[in-house]
């Protein structure tokens, strides 16, 4: 069935219409950012994203708001464009430090920013905290544990031809924290299968408590615990923040 859908994009494109109604993010990434989102300005930017498998889905379906999705992937990109109506813009594109004036030209104000790509997260989001964002929702790589540590920034990052398993990538959850604490955003939830972060001027959590494991990582990886995790990626370049 898999191929059958890679393979078709009108089949494929009809599967994903009778799931978008119920569709959802990873856990309940969808119903933090609407909780968090509610007194923000109706829009929302969102790239890494799948197209009804996303954080901001929720804000998606609804009329109120507009939005801009991005991702490398131009069967993603093309299938968006094909479920979503002109009010969500979406775009193919790989991005870098060089061309995110895609991300800060989109809205006069930015109600919701969710940065979800594996590689340069911390990057990215250090680069867009001026455009202040009401919400921020960004990805943490609980693989790294408590420590304060982001990858270097590398263009054509990959994270499959970083690490056979894929555990390298991201910032951890303290370095993402302490990155919005200096710009005046504190923590306001961690999604349950510990892979997003929430951020808000209204924040008050505590990263080394909030932090969550991967569950789902652990769960592809066969039970692999995240302090086995973190040695096998012991030796590649991170840097302390």
């Amino acid at each position: 069935m898999r191929n059958i859908l890679k393979q078709s994009a009108p089949l494929r494109r009809a599967y994903y219409k009778m799931r978008l109604a119920t569709a959802s993010g990873q856990s309940d990434e969808a119903d933090i950012i609407e909780r968090l989102s509610t007194e923000a300005p109706k829009t929302f930017i969102e790239f890494g994203f799948h197209p009804v498998e996303f954080n901001c889905i929720n804000l998606a379906r609804s009329a109120e708001w507009r939005g801009l999705l991005i991702d490398g992937s131009e069967r993603q990109a093309s299938d968006a464009r094909a479920l979503f109506p002109g009010r969500i813009a979406v775009h193919h594109r790989f991005l870098t430090l060089d061309n995110l004036d895609i991300v800060r030209n989109a809205f006069s104000e930015i109600g919701v920013l969710s940065i979800d790509v594996d590689g340069n997260d911390y990057w990215f989001l250090k680069e867009l905290l001026p455009t202040r964002p009401r919400v921020i929702c960004v990805e943490y790589n609980s693989t790294f544990g408590l420590e304060s540590v982001t990858i270097p920034y590398d263009p054509s990052f990959d994270r499959n031809k970083a690490h056979s398993r894929g555990w390298y990538h991201g910032a951890s959850l303290a370095a993402l924290a302490k990155l919005c604490a200096a710009a005046g955003y504190g923590l306001s939830a961690v999604s349950s299968n510990g892979i997003n972060a929430f951020f808000s001027e209204s924040g008050k959590l505590d990263p080394a408590q909030a932090w969550r494991p991967n569950s789902e990582r652990e769960r592809l990886s066969g039970g692999i615990s995240h302090e086995k995790q973190r040695e096998s990626i012991k030796g590649l370049p991170m840097l302390p923040i």
